[in-house]
């Protein structure tokens, strides 16, 4: 790694972060500080969370109510906005999981900036830069899983380019992050492992990737030791507190680390994955994951064997395993026995077809989310990773 002369780099976060259990009960004391009438994003039932609303309503802050029910497409945002402008808001509030937190991110961004999502939007957009921050913006995960509540990102479904994409720019970054465990009490037994797993992937590929930092790196091992930890406990019992608790701050170490010091392949096929079949996003990472590694590091070995990223996976299976010493392949057979022990479907089971595979290679080569591999895998061994995960 390079020497402390030689270290550079840049952190971001979002403005203030608010972290523990009840916290979800200051949500409206601090929108009244931010703003008078507020979008409120959620999921598909805005009642699974009255007394939330309730306190919003009671200090007169809430315009509208926005239920998101699936992962947000281009023309939902389009939507929202429209719904957004016309009631005249000047804040938005999402409180729900990544794709509700994405959705108002998204609103946010365009009611500040104008014009369209493709205006915006990588690879089948225009990719204009987003000028201005955000209007005021605040986000409580339900799920700990995606992170978006920490990350510079708002991921769109283009159902006309059946592709995954993102508005990207630190003006996406929340004024304020609360994140409350306990609204992740009794999650459903495959969020949780959904979840979960994603979150391993985003404190995986940070670590091992192109750009790690100082900051992120211990972001990373301390979220990993946090999952192995955690997630079989609250997997099987719902409301431990503690296992929650982790879940929490692993999911949002995750967010922080993706957006400082980015991902890699195995993001990059799920972002196009996402786009392809109907298949949740954390489901698709955890199905890649243990083959998407063992690629990097065969490909380390075989042809950058000075590499910085090849000594990380074995710190990586050291925070896994818990025993040290430890061989790097003894993280990637722990990574992928989880993902078995938790019941995740292998990708052919996702609604993909072999004909898709072809598309799928290529399409993830050039994804945004590759670019932070460590080393540029070539075709074959992309098509090696689908194989191994089918």
């Amino acid at each position: 790694m390079p020497g402390a002369e030689s270290l550079r780099f840049d952190f971001a976060s979002p403005g203030r972060i608010s972290f523990g259990p009840g916290v979800i009960g200051t949500l409206a004391n601090e929108a009244s500080a931010l703003g008078s009438l507020a979008l409120f994003v959620t999921g598909r039932d805005p009642q699974r969370h009255r007394p939330v609303l309730e306190s919003l309503l009671s200090k007169g802050l809430i315009a509208e109510v926005l239920p998101v029910d699936r992962e947000p497409t281009v023309d939902m945002v389009r939507r929202g906005t429209q719904l957004a402008e016309s009631a005249s808001v000047n804040l938005v509030i999402g409180v729900g999981g990544g794709s509700v937190m994405d959705a108002a991110k998204a609103i946010a961004a365009l009611l500040a900036n104008g014009g369209d999502p493709l205006d915006y939007l990588e690879v089948v957009g225009a990719g204009q830069p987003l000028a201005r921050p955000a209007i005021p913006l605040i986000l409580a995960p339900t799920t700990a899983g995606t992170g978006t509540e920490a990350t510079k990102n708002a991921v769109l479904l283009s159902e006309e380019h059946r592709v995954k994409v993102s508005l990207r720019s630190l003006g996406l970054l929340p004024r304020l992050a609360l994140i409350d465990p306990e609204l992740t009490y009794g999650l459903p037994h495959e969020v949780t492992a959904m979840g979960g797993l994603d979150a391993l992937t985003q404190l995986i590929e940070p670590f091992v990737g192109r750009s790690p930092q100082p900051i992120t790196d211990a972001l990373c091992l301390d979220g990993m030791r946090r999952i192995s930890r955690s997630l079989r406990p609250a997997y099987s019992e719902g409301s431990n507190a503690a296992a929650r608790a982790d879940l929490a701050l692993a999911a949002l170490f995750s967010g922080i680390a993706l957006a400082n010091a980015g991902l890699g392949v195995v993001h990059g096929f799920a972002g196009v994955i996402g786009g392809m079949a109907e298949a949740h996003h954390g489901v698709v990472c955890a199905s890649l994951l243990p083959a998407g590694m063992l690629a990097n590091l065969t490909a380390l070995r075989a042809r950058a064997p000075d590499h910085p990223s090849l000594p990380r996976f074995t710190d990586l299976a050291i925070a896994l395993t818990g025993r040290e010493p430890a061989e790097a392949e003894e993280g990637i057979a722990w990574v992928a026995q989880l993902a078995r022990d938790l019941g995740i479907p292998r990708l052919s089971q996702l609604g993909l077809e072999e004909r898709d595979v072809d598309l799928l290679v290529e399409r993830t080569a050039v994804a945004s989310s590759t670019k932070g591999n460590p080393i540029v895998l070539t075709p074959e061994e992309l098509k090696g990773i689908v194989r191994a995960s089918w």
